[in-house]
């Protein structure tokens, strides 16, 4: 069966620093989101802590390889890995990024951005629709942040987003922070973007830190949270209501009760949002 996640459900990405903690304490996190690369072996103690969480908690599967906005072929092999990995994990959704991370045969370890024009937009839709094929599900996408962008495009990235979504039947991964350090460096208005997704395709949400560095930011996922982060996710959620969010940290790991204070912030801002909406209705 499917893995159950609420749906202002708040979850934690499961790194190996943490494995044996998980395991011991239980904690109070209702789901975990696994990098799906990490998770593609044969056996080892990746896959043994991999089934022991997964017995005691939903997860979900997140990818940094599927390069869906590439100039080459999609990696069939990969797809397969894929699926036979879904099989295993039963997670409630799968997610990647809406970039380009692969030349030639080689994957380049980072996510580059697109040019967001009719043209890109036909040609993703169409690897979308072949992704799903293979995985009989929905692909979710994730908003990457980004330094340069490109001179021909027709779209701003929220609106590629959207005409995407419509599209191909995508859902998004709204990365919270991403949209922050893209704003600062492009000089937009993050709650535009927020405001420019369509709210019934908006499937989960992403917290993470970064570094600023004054004129620019970097997306580092190896900070808490920050502040105007964190403003900017409680108008978020003030705009789309319950969505299940995930706390990421991937670098500079914390000891694990900084990362739950973190997540239990977000909670507490998620139910405080939620108390205020229902009042209103």
């Amino acid at each position: 069966m499917t893995a159950s996640i609420p749906s202002l459900g708040y979850g934690l990405g499961l790194r190996s620093a943490y494995y044996q903690q998980i395991l011991e304490e239980s904690p109070d996190v209702d789901w975990f989101e696994v990098v799906s690369e990490n998770f593609m072996v044969q056996g080892g103690k990746a896959l043994y802590y991999l089934d022991a969480v997964a017995e005691r908690y939903p997860l979900v599967m997140h990818g940094v390889s599927l390069s869906i906005g590439g100039p080459h072929a999609l990696d069939t092999d990969y797809l397969q890995q894929l699926k036979r990995l879904a099989v295993r994990v039963k997670p409630a959704w799968i997610s990647d990024h809406l970039c380009w991370s692969r030349g030639n045969a080689h994957q380049l370890h980072d996510l580059l951005p697109l040019p967001y024009t009719e043209e890109s937009l036909d040609y993703i839709a169409a690897r979308v629709a072949q992704v799903q094929d293979v995985l009989q599900r929905p692909l979710v996408l994730e908003n990457v942040s980004s330094y340069v962008r490109a001179a021909s495009d027709d779209f701003t990235e929220w609106e590629f987003l959207a005409a995407l979504s419509r599209k191909s039947g995508c859902e998004l991964l709204l990365d919270v922070n991403n949209v922050y350090v893209s704003s600062r460096n492009h000089g937009f208005d993050p709650w535009t973007f927020i405001q420019g997704l369509p709210v019934e395709k908006v499937r989960q949400l992403h917290l993470a830190g970064h570094s600023d560095y004054g004129d620019y930011v970097i997306d580092t996922h190896d900070q808490p949270v920050s502040d105007p982060v964190w403003a900017l996710y409680q108008r978020t959620l003030e705009r789309f209501g319950a969505v299940a969010t995930l706390l990421e940290r991937d670098d500079h790991f914390p000891p694990f009760g900084e990362l739950l204070d973190e997540l239990r912030k977000a909670r507490e801002l998620g139910e405080k949002v939620q108390a205020g909406r229902q009042q209103c209705a």
